[in-house]
């Protein structure tokens, strides 16, 4: 089943009066496009998209106060379609008596704002959009690290949490730790944030549960990161060629987005947080338009060019 909001959850999240529909509290929102019938109430139903919360304006309001009472009548009842999830009257207007009664028949709720039509349906399509955005959890570590978020993933035990330890400890902040829940909020924006049971612990094997907030204060942790790289820990391979130039980028897919990846070998003495902090500090580079692969790599065909020229 996908996400939804409830009509109940709309109520709360904008302190919204209730009119009328009480049985249908629990109607679900499942789109983040809010509709404003027009056409339809000039009798043009073909395209009607029931499935949307409906607003009615000052302008809607007006124009269904003009109308003739027989046209008026026909028009709201069909504008209560069991699909619907609701209503929301804005600047808390008088509701029309005909969508009242053939609202409550329906049990579709009727709610009411003092907000202008404009704030009203951008708030509520922001919060809408948070909540239906498509979700899934990963098994890893999310880290801020020098404003990067660095979700660092690898097999059970391969030391993703005393990594996550380490670099809280150099000054970045902890996320999530062992499961990261992420949702896509937009095109190419991926957010992710701990459950609630876990958020700010961090799990030490050997030293068990510590809460990152109560060691290292508030400025150690933070609810919630865009996700810009993700770093998969692997133990060592002798047989493995991993890429020593930086020139060919593995990428992610997670969800509907693509985040760049690169593959950290484990063994001892490799320094992963100092990897990671320098892995962060060079992808903040690439997007200030320099690439030191890209560069080392132009300065030796350069070289090896002017080597034939010489020979």
């Amino acid at each position: 089943m996908g996400n939804h909001v409830t009509v109940q959850d709309l109520i709360k999240q904008f302190d919204l009066e209730l009119l009328t529909g009480e049985e249908g509290l629990n109607r679900r929102l499942t789109v983040s496009d809010l509709y404003r019938p027009g056409l339809e109430l000039a009798g043009f139903f073909t395209y009607y998209p029931a499935e949307r919360l409906q607003m009615l304006g000052r302008t809607e309001l007006d124009f269904i106060s003009h109308l003739p009472q027989k046209q008026r009548q026909q028009r709201l009842e069909r504008l209560c379609h069991e699909k619907t999830p609701c209503f929301c009257i804005t600047r808390e207007q008088e509701v029309p008596t005909e969508l009242q009664a053939k609202a409550k028949d329906k049990g579709i709720p009727i709610l009411r704002t003092a907000m202008s039509t404009t704030r009203f349906g951008s708030k509520v399509t922001n919060f809408l959009e948070r909540r239906l955005a498509p979700t899934t959890t990963m098994h890893g570590v999310l880290v801020d690290v020098y404003g990067v978020g660095v979700l660092i993933t690898g097999s059970s035990g391969i030391g993703k949490s005393e990594t996550a330890l380490e670099l809280v400890k150099r000054g970045h902040r902890l996320v999530a730790d062992d499961a990261v829940e992420i949702r896509q909020e937009e095109e190419e924006r991926l957010v992710g944030h701990a459950p609630e049971l876990i958020r700010y612990l961090l799990e030490i094997r050997g030293l068990g549960i510590i809460n990152v907030m109560t060691l290292f204060g508030a400025g150690a942790v933070r609810e919630f990161k865009r996700i810009s790289l993700v770093i998969h820990l692997e133990a060592w391979k002798e047989d493995r060629q991993y890429d020593r130039l930086g020139l060919d980028e593995e990428r992610i897919k997670i969800i509907d987005t693509e985040v760049p990846k690169l593959t950290v070998p484990v063994r001892p003495g490799r320094n992963l947080a100092v990897i990671i902090e320098v892995a962060a500090m060079n992808l903040r580079l690439k997007r200030m338009g320099y690439n030191a692969a890209h560069s080392f790599a132009e300065k030796l065909s350069q070289s090896i060019e002017e080597f034939d020229d010489w020979d």
